[in-house]
């Protein structure tokens, strides 16, 4: 056996445990239960137990930095010292409170460090992944310095351990690209020069501290550039080829094929390459043709957004002839990209099908993979022959299980016509007949669906899934939580109502739950932002609705109002981005199936007797492909999505949806197409400015601009609400106004809702006595 082992990388793995015990350190922290050093202590404790595990499993290049207690995007703004000035800090080490407030607002805490009152920072999504980082905000006379040396020390304190890892950082274009101009239109990307040299003096750290490598992430490489992007790259990297000459870079790409910036990264002084091999295959060959042979070349081979076992055969049979005049010492074997967006261990699921287990492989099981690979390549298939035989008949048993292909839905598909994608009647006319119908006010009051899923409703449905709360008492539980909440709305003065959705515990868990060809897991938690995880379906057949998903809730809510209540249902479009998607058919094939399925509760929903149902299509743009080449097509076929779930119902019956995190301007004439009569959104943190685009396009459907941002704790004043209207106002016609929260509010409390919604309500009156 040979003494020699390609080397393995992960790029980065989950951040929040195994068990949730980031979250639970940071809500006790946030909450004043335990302190600063209890919450680091914590983090430490999984810093260690990431290192240990990967060490353990066989990985060489072990990364550290990869680890936030919030968001890496935000570490690397206070690393850099970019910390607007509304947060108060004025120099020196930047407390935990700053940053926090950074990602939530702050509400006045009691420290002199943190300005009370400010929001927190715009919140987007990763790329076109289902994390959020918190966007940067730079102003034209933008300084910087480096203010936190985060990856040294934890270089450090992996050392400490034994254990020599390679600090990962994001690069400074991709930092620069993924900011925000404030104040101004200026090009962040102009603000190069003065951020360098905060990178090149922790480089120069790094290289002092024994630092090796150092993983750099420029993932803009996959993205269309311009040629000042390119030439910042270009002098980025020489700058730091210069400051430490003796600690090699290995630049991390992921998310797409590089493309027509092939040659841009291939002419980089840097000694390794990291490119995403499950998103772009085709760019193997290129890359390996012409790459520099004294360069390490990284292999993204095993798939890091998504849960499905990798057949590593065919793996293997692909890179052979391609690597094949590579020498081993200079290949290495990683992931697409970070692991961070799939569940830590599968293992930990001991209630799944065992087939659909077989079929699957989460973070732990993919550094397995991993390994596997690099001993293949050094040892050949015969002494890794039982687990690729293993990977081989996962694969075969996946591809012929009737568990996955259901005729009947394929035949549905294929009876589709262009009327079922289309409403019957144009907009206007559609608005005369719903306005008579509704009799609402100027300037409509409503929510975008969920409450509080506060301790209570958390509590009971635990106790319900474990048996110990009958169906009967948990129903029951249920409708007095619905009632209360549909009371406490008609006493506020709210024009359009919703139920609560109590019984819910995710927006798309709760209609996968319910879908045939979903399954769910039990811990396999991924996070979304900050605290906030989700558990994905994971979408493994055909999908068609055995049953009404949402009609008793609905029924029962409306019959305690004489005020209209709101279907709520998650589009197709949101359902299938934000679960792991099959990866056997196109993305667009699987959307069209849960279209059709949503269709069919429309109609239930309508039949009934809702006048307003709302199909949320809160991640339509973040599906949209990187490459702007690409996006026509996605958009074609989302749009159709939408249009099949919401077109089967008459004139009269108000179709809403809901976006969130959205720059509209690109993708306005989709947004029309799609035709909702009311579209909600997200505009609080932005100031309105999202609604200049509406204007310019002249749309002429009705929109609900979000006048609070609920992802902070803070309760907006009344004279607040009133400022953001005004600035929509300026933009939009009053008739086409409503107004609410820019998104579901079920991760708030009810101390933070009331008041809130109580101003808005009071803003509305407010605008209506000035029209």
């Amino acid at each position: 056996m040979s003494t020699f082992s390609v080397p393995t990388a992960t790029l980065g793995v989950p951040r929040i445990g195994r068990h949730r015990e980031l979250k639970a350190a940071l809500e006790s922290y946030w909450s004043g239960k335990s302190s600063a050093e209890d919450l680091l202590q914590t983090a430490k404790r999984l810093r260690e137990a990431n290192w240990i595990e990967q060490r353990d499993r066989g990985i060489t290049k072990i990364p550290s930095n990869d680890f936030s207690l919030y968001d890496h995007v935000l570490d690397t703004a206070i690393m850099v010292g970019a910390i607007p000035k509304a947060y108060g800090w004025n120099g020196g080490e930047v407390p935990l409170d700053v940053y926090f407030a950074m990602a939530r607002g702050d509400q006045g805490n009691d420290h002199e460090a943190c300005a009370h009152g400010v929001a927190a920072l715009e919140m987007t999504k990763w790329f076109d992944t289902n994390y959020h980082y918190m966007v940067p905000e730079l102003s034209a006379n933008q300084t910087f310095e480096l203010r936190s040396t985060k990856p040294l020390s934890e270089f450090r304190e992996a050392a400490a351990l034994g254990i020599r890892t390679r600090p990962v950082i994001l690069g400074p274009v991709t930092f620069l690209k993924l900011a925000k101009a404030r104040g101004s239109t200026f090009d962040p990307i102009a603000l190069l020069p003065r951020l360098l040299p905060v990178y090149a003096e922790l480089l120069k750290q790094l290289s002092q501290a024994g630092a090796r490598w150092v993983q750099i992430d420029e993932p803009c490489l996959v993205l269309d550039l311009d040629a000042a992007e390119r030439i910042g790259l270009e002098l980025a990297y020489q700058k730091f080829a210069a400051a430490a000459p003796d600690l090699d870079i290995m630049l991390a790409t992921y998310f797409g094929a590089l493309g027509d910036n092939l040659e841009t990264a291939l002419a980089l002084p840097v000694a390794g390459l990291h490119i995403d091999l499950v998103r772009a295959p085709e760019q193997l060959e290129p890359v390996a043709r012409l790459s520099r042979k004294d360069q390490v070349l990284s292999l993204g081979l095993i798939d890091g957004r998504n849960v499905w076992r990798a057949d590593l055969p065919a793996i293997l049979d692909r890179i052979r002839p391609v690597v094949a005049g590579w020498p081993l010492d200079r290949i290495e074997i990683a992931p697409s990209c970070s692991l961070l967006h799939v569940p830590i261990d599968l293992e930990l699921e001991t209630t799944l099908d065992a087939d659909l287990k077989s079929w699957l492989s989460f973070s732990v099981q993919k550094m397995d993979e991993l390994t596997l690979l690099a001993e293949a390549l050094v040892e050949g298939k015969s002494a890794v022959a039982k687990e690729l035989q293993a990977s081989a008949e996962a694969v075969q048993s996946r591809a012929t299980s009737l568990k996955v292909h259901d005729p009947l839905v394929e035949g549905r598909l294929l009876a589709v016509t262009e009327p079922m994608r289309r409403r019957q009647g144009a907009f206007a006319e559609r608005r005369e007949l719903q306005a008579r119908k509704l009799g609402l006010p100027n300037f409509p009051t409503t929510t975008i669906g969920s409450f509080p899923q506060t301790p209570q409703v958390r509590k009971a449905r635990s106790a319900h899934a474990k048996g110990e709360l009958s169906y009967i008492d948990y129903e029951a539980f249920l409708k007095k939580e619905t009632e209360t909440a549909i009371r406490w709305q008609e006493e506020i003065g709210l024009d359009v109502l919703v139920h609560g959705e109590f019984e819910r515990n995710d927006m798309v868990q709760y209609f996968g739950e319910q879908l045939a060809g979903f399954a769910f897991t039990k811990h396999a938690w991924v996070q979304s932002y900050g605290s906030r995880y989700v558990r994905p379906p994971i979408i493994f057949g055909d999908v068609s609705r055995p049953r009404p998903m949402t009609v008793s809730w609905w029924n029962y809510a409306q019959s305690l109002t004489d005020r209209p209540v709101k279907g709520m249902l998650t589009g197709p479009v949101t359902i299938l981005n934000w679960s792991f998607v099959r990866d056997d058919i196109p993305r667009s094939v699987a959307c069209r199936q849960i279209a059709l399925a949503i269709r069919d509760e429309v109609g239930d929903l309508e039949a009934a007797g809702a006048a307003m149902i709302q199909i949320d299509e809160a991640a339509l743009r973040e599906g949209l492909p990187l490459r702007k080449s690409d996006w026509q097509t996605y958009l074609d076929w989302a749009v159709e999505c939408f249009r099949l779930a919401s077109s089967g119902v008459g004139d009269g019956t108000q179709i809403h949806t809901h976006m969130c995190y959205s720059e509209f301007n690109d993708i306005l004439d989709a947004i029309s197409a799609m035709d909702a009569d009311v579209i909600s959104i997200e505009t609080s943190r932005s100031k309105m400015e999202l609604l200049d685009a509406f204007r310019t396009h002249k749309y002429p459907n009705e929109i609900g601009p979000g006048v609070y941002d609920i992802h902070s704790p803070r309760v907006p004043a009344v004279g607040e609400m009133i400022d953001l209207m005004t600035l929509a106002r300026q933009r939009l016609a009053d008739g086409q106004l409503w107004i609410n929260p820019d998104c579901g509010l079920k991760t708030r409390g009810w101390d933070e809702v009331r008041p809130a919604l109580v101003n808005m309500v009071e803003a509305a009156r407010q605008l209506r006595a000035a029209a």
